[in-house]
């Protein structure tokens, strides 16, 4: 088995790193607006989407963007629903690995897509509750977009 990569290793630890105390409707309408204005302030034409498993919470689709951009979002946070981890760090896993969705690991590429830009929120002692998904950069553009806005939002958060 080979070892985890440098960036996963990045990756994993914002994950045990960006923990909510809690989240509400509020979090997500706060969190939604921060991801908007940076991306208006690096020009970014992303669509941006924060989701439980039923419901949407927040979504904002910025100039430039188009409907597949929707697309991408929805199956990015299928990911983070079904491994309970960041899209990226299943990308980055399943690089290593030399695998991807597919039939091989019995998930439908129609909606699922392991892909950076969708980081789970994960509240202290519940788990996984939403996603928050950036859809349109590359994939460790559309991770770190949303990195960079938790690392401000959260208490606590300092980098490692």
């Amino acid at each position: 088995m080979q070892a985890m990569t440098e960036t996963e290793n990045m990756v994993a630890g914002q994950e045990e790193r960006l923990i909510f105390p809690a989240f509400s409707e509020d979090d997500a309408w706060e969190l939604g607006q921060r991801l908007v204005a940076r991306a208006h302030s690096h020009n970014a034409s992303v669509v941006i989407d924060i989701r439980t498993q039923d419901r949407m919470l927040f979504h904002a689709a910025l100039s430039g963007t188009a409907p597949a951009n929707d697309l991408w979002a929805r199956r990015k946070s299928n990911v983070v629903f079904h491994f309970q981890r960041s899209s990226y760090a299943v990308e980055l896993e399943h690089k290593r690995k030399g695998v991807s969705i597919g039939p091989e690991i019995g998930l439908d590429i129609k909606d699922y897509a392991d892909h950076g830009g969708s980081f789970p929120v994960r509240v202290k002692e519940t788990g996984v509750v939403a996603a928050i998904t950036v859809s349109g950069l590359a994939s460790a553009d559309d991770h770190g977009l949303i990195v960079s806005v938790l690392e401000e939002f959260l208490p606590h958060s300092e980098k490692s």
